[in-house]
């Protein structure tokens, strides 16, 4: 089983990079597999690759959903 999870974009970079923020944690990710990802936009994202881009409200929903899993714990 695989967890792809959703991040916001918070910057483009040279030979299509981003940087990413997922609830305060930085990445630098790929964009290779994504056409037009811009800034502000969320993205999935699993292994150092964005896969799709993700709806604003479906992306807080389902990170809504992760934080009251970790609340659970």
């Amino acid at each position: 089983m695989c967890l792809a999870i959703p991040a916001l974009v918070i910057e483009l970079l040279p030979d299509d990079m981003a940087r990413i923020d997922l609830d305060g944690v930085r990445k630098v990710i790929s964009l290779s597999l994504v056409e037009g990802a811009k800034v502000g936009d969320y993205v999935i994202v699993h292994v150092g690759y964005a896969l799709q881009l993700l709806d604003p409200d479906e992306a807080a929903q389902t990170l809504a959903l992760f934080a009251q899993l970790g609340a659970q714990s």
